[in-house]
């Protein structure tokens, strides 16, 4: 897809993550963090992670950015942290351990990458950043990597 198509296609999801619909800004929050690389959707999934209306959009928000398995979904899961309200945090942790309770390499990965990220961080930053890198120690995996003695 080319840039010009990429930046209509972000235009529509802004319109629909305005919408008074918690459908919509729920699938545009998990539509936009398909394209969460792109400086245009940094605010937009922010307000979606922190969806004042229904946490159902937080939720999927978070879900899909997490599915990335990258820094840039981990950088906006964590800034949401630093600045939730303890519901928002429920639902944000919800979606950490959702994703990342079923293989102990994908959550060793996402500890190594916040990590990385804390190093280089601002302090509002870091706050996030170190309590989602608390967040992923404390799960127990389901599956481990198979280990030599």
């Amino acid at each position: 897809m080319d840039n010009d198509a990429r930046s209509a296609v972000v235009a529509a999801l802004l319109g629909l993550a305005g919408s008074s619909d918690y459908r919509d800004r729920a699938d545009a929050g998990q539509a936009l963090a398909v394209l969460a690389e792109r400086p245009e959707t940094t605010q937009p999934l922010l307000r979606l992670l922190l969806d004042p209306d229904d946490t159902f959009v937080t939720a999927a928000t978070a879900a899909a950015l997490l599915r990335r398995a990258d820094e840039i979904g981990l950088a906006a899961v964590a800034h949401a942290l630093a600045g939730a309200d303890d519901n928002h945090a429920d639902w944000l942790y919800t979606a950490v351990q959702n994703e990342f309770s079923v293989y102990e390499s994908h959550r060793d990965a996402a500890v190594r990458t916040c990590d990385a990220l804390i190093d280089n961080a601002d302090p509002s930053s870091r706050n996030g950043l170190t309590v989602l890198r608390d967040m992923l120690t404390a799960i127990d995996p389901i599956l481990h990597s198979a280990r030599e003695d």
